[in-house]
């Protein structure tokens, strides 16, 4: 397990692009108009449209795990709520919610 990234609301993704590099952040990832990644080296942001948004508005932790289905039957055994698992481009993911309501995505990405 590892934290994969932190997404980020981005209506206007040429602008959040432009504000987080002027910041001193570089590209790491562009997907269109949907999705834009960007880092410091250490950490990622992900800026993401509306359809990219696992919770829309919110800014969301996303962890990378090594399986999906066991972590999230491991956390379901503890209590927490999640969503059925969705394929998506580049990985499967669920929206958990922590003890406290707040969301996290877990992510396998494809071989």
């Amino acid at each position: 397990m590892r934290i994969g990234h932190v997404i980020v609301p981005a209506d206007d993704l040429d602008a959040q692009l432009a504000f987080y590099t002027a910041l001193g952040l570089t590209v790491k990832f562009r997907d269109g108009d949907r999705y834009a990644a960007v880092t410091d080296g250490t950490v990622t942001i992900g800026l993401a449209d509306a359809t990219q948004q696992p919770v829309a508005g919110r800014t969301v932790l996303s962890i990378q795990v090594d399986d999906l289905d066991a972590c999230l039957a491991d956390l379901i055994a503890a209590g927490a709520t999640a969503t059925d698992p969705v394929t998506g481009p580049h990985e499967r993911r669920a929206l958990v919610t922590d003890p406290t309501g707040n969301p996290l995505t877990l992510y396998q990405p494809h071989p």
